[in-house]
C-alpha cells in the first residue's frame, strides 16, 4: 500500500507491507521535531517487524548548514547528559543564523561556505579537547598540590605508628600467655582460659553497641563494641594505632586472633611502605604531565585564524550587498514624486 502524508509542510511516502520504509528529502533544525517524526514509524503498536528510514540529501545546498545545526545541537545535548563536557552553558542556534551572504555563497557553491563549516565543526572539538585538557590539569593541580601531600603525611605517620606498636608488642611478646585484664580484673598467664571466658561475659553483659572500655593486653588499650549491621561483637586494639577484629564464640580463639593481629603488624607496616612508594611515583608523574602542553594548541591556532579569515570574506560580501542596497534606496529617494496632475496626463 503506498501512502502519501503532509505533515508541517513537509511531503514524505511510506511504502507499507512487511517492512515498512520511510523517505524523507528534509531535515527538521529542531531536534525534537526529528525526533517525533521518527517516532510516527518507530513507535509502540506498528505491526511492521522491521523498519527503515531513508533521509536524502543535496550537495551545495542550503540542507548541509541545516544538518549541522541539528548536529551543535546534538552534541551539546548529549555532552550535557552524559557530563563529559565542562562547559557551564549552551547556546542554541536557529537557520536564521546564516546571514545574506552565506545563502548566496550556499546558493552559488562558493567553496569558502563548506570551508567555514567544517572549521566551525573542528574548532569548536579542539576547543571541548582543550576545555578536557585544562579541566584535567586543575584536577591534577589540586591532587598534586593537597591530595598527595595529605596521603604522603598520613601514610609516614601510619609507618611511624606501627614501629611504635612494633616495639611495644615486641618488649611484652612472651611464650604462652602473656596475661590480660578484663574489665577491672587481672588475670595471669596460667590463666588464659578464664580471661577468654571474662570476653565473652562482657560480650553478653553488653546491652548497646556503642564502644566502651574492654582492659589491656601486651600494653594495648582493649575496646568492645557490638555491628549493629553485621551483628556480631568487635574488639579495637588501641596502640598509636587501631588494630579491629571480630570476636567469636569461643573462649581460646578470641585471644588468638587478637595474637595475630599484634603478630601482624610488621606486615601491616610493609603494605604502608608499599603506599608511601606508589605516592612518591604519583608526585613525580602528576609533575611530568603537568609539564606536558596541551598538543592540538598549534592546531587550534591555525584552524581558528583560518576562521576568522573566512568570517571576515563572509562579512565583506555582506558590507558589499548592504551598501548595494543602501545605493538604491539612495537612487529611488532622488526620484520627484509625481504629482495627481502629472498621473492624470
Amino acid at each position: 500500500m503506498l501512502v502519501e502524508s503532509r505533515i508541517h509542510r513537509e511531503v514524505y511516502v511510506r511504502f507499507g507491507g512487511e517492512r515498512l520504509q520511510t523517505y524523507r528529502s528534509n531535515t527538521k533544525r529542531r531536534r525534537a521535531l526529528s525526533l517525533q517524526r521518527e517516532g510516527r514509524i518507530l513507535r509502540q503498536g506498528n505491526d511492521n517487524p522491521k523498519v527503515e528510514i531513508f533521509r536524502y540529501v543535496t550537495e551545495n545546498t542550503f540542507d548541509s548548514y541545516m544538518w549541522q545545526t541539528v548536529e551543535n545541537k546534538q552534541r551539546f545535548i548529549g555532552q550535557i547528559m552524559t557530563s563529559k563536557s565542562p562547559a557551564r552553558s549552551c547556546e542554541d542556534v536557529d537557520e536564521t543564523a546564516l546571514n545574506y551572504a552565506e545563502v548566496k555563497a550556499l546558493a552559488t557553491g562558493n567553496p569558502h561556505i563548506k570551508e567555514k563549516m567544517d572549521l566551525e565543526v573542528q574548532v569548536a572539538k579542539l576547543k571541548l579537547l582543550k576545555s578536557n585538557y585544562l579541566s584535567t590539569r586543575y584536577s591534577m593541580e589540586d591532587r598534586l598540590l593537597k591530595q598527595v601531600p595529605h596521603d604522603i603525611r598520613m601514610t609516614e605517620e601510619s609507618i611511624a605508628g606501627c614501629e611504635a606498636d612494633g616495639a611495644l608488642y615486641a618488649s611484652n611478646e612472651v611464650k604462652g600467655f602473656a596475661g590480660m585484664t578484663v574489665s577491672g580484673f587481672r588475670y595471669g598467664p596460667d590463666e588464659k582460659k578464664e580471661a577468654g571466658m571474662a570476653i565473652l561475659a562482657a560480650c553478653a553483659a553488653k546491652k548497646s553497641g556503642a564502644e566502651s572500655p574492654l582492659g589491656s593486653y601486651m600494653g594495648f588499650d582493649l575496646f568492645l563494641s557490638y555491628d549493629l549491621l553485621a551483628k556480631h561483637f568487635e574488639m579495637r586494639i588501641q596502640g598509636s594505632l587501631s588494630y579491629r577484629i571480630e570476636l567469636g564464640e569461643d573462649v581460646y580463639g578470641n585471644i588468638t586472633r587478637m595474637d595475630n593481629a599484634l603478630a601482624g603488624i610488621p606486615d601491616r607496616k610493609s603494605r604502608y611502605e608499599k603506599t608511601l612508594a606508589e605516592l612518591h611515583d604519583q608526585e613525580r608523574n602528576l609533575m611530568a604531565e603537568l609539564e606536558k602542553p596541551f598538543a592540538q594548541e598549534d592546531e587550534l591556532k591555525e584552524k581558528a585564524a583560518r576562521l576568522t579569515e573566512l568570517d571576515a570574506m563572509l562579512n565583506l560580501d555582506k558590507h558589499k550587498n548592504e551598501a548595494i542596497g543602501e545605493d538604491n534606496e539612495d537612487r529611488d529617494s532622488d526620484v520627484p514624486e509625481r504629482t495627481d496632475n502629472e498621473y492624470e496626463r
